[in-house]
């Protein structure tokens, strides 16, 4: 193993490993960020780093921060996020980061509930939400703005500027490494509030132990693909536990460049100039590239879209069963790969060796989409109270309708109604404050994920459901509304769908229809004609269903789910709790 990449089973904590890794790399790029002002990546250097955590370090013990403080963190993904995660960290103090999409109420529940003495705020757009929560807050006091942000005169609230912070430790010279390298593996480095797909969001407790432990499973991944000077772009919301390990920590630990996006917007043209080699995200994202491939072609028509429609064609074919294609095929093949593959993968580089799909079940349709057309596309699995990496499909052989392997160092096995259970070093100490749901999670070692799934003879997981969200119908009978709602959104004419029928004869939905939505007037003919199309859309999802799985009404939504409306968690997964509240009504008038 190169002398540059980490032994994570051997790494103290992740301050001291980011300050060791930075003695090698010195003066090398490190993070590249963008300003609101500019369109291009401006560097910051892994010893331009190193001054910045060690100032801020300072500083913030300097204004009284003290170790095992809970300190929030709200801010875009920019190199500030990193470097202000590992000044907290050093300073012997524990991170929360929160979304950026938290509302007044969220910041406030987040702040109250971890007892925060602190927060970082990134601008003063995000300190509209932050600032009425901390001040309402019992127990913070002091707010760091690393962009100008402003308080009422009268706040109970001290506002200090990043640059201040940092002049102040600056001027200080303690020995910041010295600190770090106190810091046991087992201590607690963050708290990360689950996602709220079922309730009010809880404070899962993780440790330097588990986030090296799923570095370690990451590492042995990517050494399958040959690890060598690695580029990540790193999209995902760094408070989502998903990029705070894989997109953050393990960069950190394998010598990588970090690239922070803009945004989905953006990416097409990130991805084009800057070349990642390593990417991960959610399924929407995928969904949305997708999308954006498949219409492009159909624009350009002709033959390009036949050619373009015989290597996925072809590519499945191969995917499914190598050995299948015919002497002809296995040219036309050779062929596709060097004028259709070979361009598909320019739009995104030319260097990625692989795209990591996780957060959310990943539609095996769009899986293999990716895959014939020569884009590496690994599907994964995990959770928040697991740091949270728990399988992945190995490179050299993808199941994409699983989520692959366990990660060295994990143990799983099946309960008997089919629950996964998981232990090892990576499961979280607990929620914060929350015994009672702590001890009902972990139960002798083991953690209870809450999630259905099977094993196949290759030791490959499935995930079928959340046990939460199986929908039992008046028969008794399980049904997944993961499947049936993956099933209705590969229809053209769906956007997004929940699934609805516990304790019900049979299935219902609200479905978001395809393209800039605003509901029609009722009764209009642009009414009927939604109606229409989404009726014959239906009827083509329900030919791959079962008769129990078939949907037999549904209503349309009052509006797209999104992350402002509260109905998209962060992550961009349903809120079926809030879903259900919003249109329980309708929903049931369906059965009348």
């Amino acid at each position: 193993m190169p002398s540059s990449i980490v032994d994570f089973k051997a790494v103290r904590n992740l301050p001291a490993m980011f300050f060791a890794q930075a003695e090698i790399f010195a003066d090398k790029p490190f993070l590249w960020g963008k300003s609101s002002s500019s369109s291009d990546f401006t560097v910051v250097t892994w010893a331009d780093a190193v001054a910045q955590v060690t100032a801020l370090a300072r500083g913030l013990r300097g204004l009284g921060i003290a170790p095992g403080d809970r300190v929030v963190l709200v801010a875009e993904n920019r190199p500030e996020w990193l470097l202000a995660d590992l000044a907290v960290m050093t300073a012997g103090a524990i991170t929360v980061p929160t979304y950026t999409t938290n509302t007044v109420d969220d910041h406030l529940h987040v702040l109250s509930d971890c007892g925060a003495t602190g927060v970082i705020v990134s601008s003063a757009a995000l300190a509209e939400q932050v600032l009425p929560a901390a001040i309402a807050s019992d127990s913070c006091r002091k707010l760091i703005a690393i962009d100008a942000v402003s308080a009422p005169a009268d706040a109970p609230l001290e506002v200090i500027s990043w640059d201040d912070v940092c002049a102040h430790g600056q001027a200080l010279d303690d020995d910041v490494v010295a600190w770090a390298a106190t810091l046991e593996r087992d201590a607690l480095c963050c708290f990360i509030y689950t996602s709220g797909t079922g309730g009010r969001p809880k404070g899962v407790m993780l440790s330097h132990r588990a986030i090296l432990a799923n570095c370690h499973g990451a590492l042995q991944v990517l050494q399958m693909l040959g690890v060598g000077d690695e580029v990540f772009l790193s999209l995902l919301p760094l408070s989502h536990a998903y990029e705070h390990t894989v997109g953050l920590y393990f960069p950190i630990g394998i010598g990588a460049e970090v690239y922070y996006s803009m945004g989905p917007d953006s990416l097409s043209q990130e991805l084009a100039s800057v070349g990642p080699t390593l990417m991960t995200a959610v399924p929407r994202l995928y969904e949305v590239l997708h999308d954006r491939i498949r219409r492009g072609v159909e624009r350009q028509g002709g033959r390009k879209a036949a050619l373009f429609a015989r290597a996925v064609s072809l590519g499945r074919k191969a995917y499914a069963d190598p050995q299948s294609l015919t002497f002809g095929e296995r040219l036309m093949n050779a062929f596709l790969e060097l004028t259709v593959r070979r361009k598909v993968r320019q739009r995104f580089g030319g260097r990625l060796k692989a795209f990591v799909s996780g957060g959310a079940a990943l539609n095996a349709d769009i899986g293999t989409f990716f895959l014939a057309l020569g884009v590496r596309l690994l599907q994964g699995y995990g959770q928040t109270e697991a740091a949270p990496l728990i399988s992945v499909n190995p490179p050299g052989k993808i199941k994409i309708h699983t989520v692959g392997q366990v990660i060295d160092g994990v143990e799983l096995r099946l309960a008997d109604d089919g629950e996964i259970l998981v232990r090892g070093d990576l499961l979280m100490d607990g929620y914060w404050g929350d015994p009672q749901a702590t001890a009902a999670t972990i139960v002798d070692g083991w953690l209870h994920t809450g999630d259905v799934g099977v094993l196949d003879g290759d030791g490959y997981l499935e995930i079928t459901d959340r046990k939460k969200d199986l929908i039992v119908n008046s028969g008794g009978d399980n049904i997944s509304p993961m499947k049936v709602e993956g099933v209705l959104t590969l229809q053209p004419e769906i956007a997004q769908a929940m699934v609805y029928g516990d304790k019900r004869p049979y299935l219902v939905a609200v479905l978001v229809p395809e393209g800039e939505f605003v509901p029609p007037a009722a009764g209009s003919d642009d009414e009927k004609t939604l109606l229409s199309s989404l009726n014959a859309a239906l009827v083509n999802a329900n030919e791959q269903l079962s008769n129990l799985e078939k949907v037999r009404r549904f209503i349309i939504a009052d509006a797209a789910f999104t992350v402002d409306n509260e109905l998209l968690t962060p992550t961009l997964k349903i809120r079926r709790h809030k879903l259900r509240v919003a249109y329980a009504d309708r929903l049931d008038r369906l059965y009348g």
